[in-house]
């Protein structure tokens, strides 16, 4: 499926990562919501019906991986990005097992827009 302005969630609890990738991201994408603690995903998500949710591994009131899952019972068309600072390939790994679509280090955040376009269809 070609998305020509992916419909992007970001789901972290640090209002700087926040801001910041929705900088480095609002050129290409449409920033639909941010949410702050796992509780808050699943309704937003379900409600916003985003192309992509950028979700930190490190969420409150719901732990990410379980949100992961349950993103993906739901709405197995929503792409699904982890977003950490940690490089753990065995976390990496099991978010993947999890029906995350990508994984991407904070440290490597310039790789989050290729990421989106990537799974989205719209790159070039």
């Amino acid at each position: 499926m070609l998305v020509s302005r992916p419909r992007v969630l970001l789901a972290d609890d640090y209002p700087d990562i926040v801001i910041a990738i929705t900088r480095l991201l609002s050129l290409d994408c449409d920033i639909v919501g941010t949410v702050e603690d796992g509780s808050a995903l699943l309704e937003t998500a379900q409600r916003l019906q985003p192309d992509v949710i950028v979700l930190d591994v490190h969420l409150r009131h719901l732990n990410s991986l379980e949100a992961c899952r349950e993103l993906r019972r739901v709405s197995p068309e929503m792409k699904v990005i982890m977003f950490t600072a940690g490089a753990d390939p065995n976390v990496g790994q099991a978010f993947l097992e999890a029906g995350a679509s990508a994984f991407v280090s904070k440290e490597r955040s310039m790789e989050l827009l290729s990421t989106i376009k990537r799974l989205c269809g719209s790159e070039g």
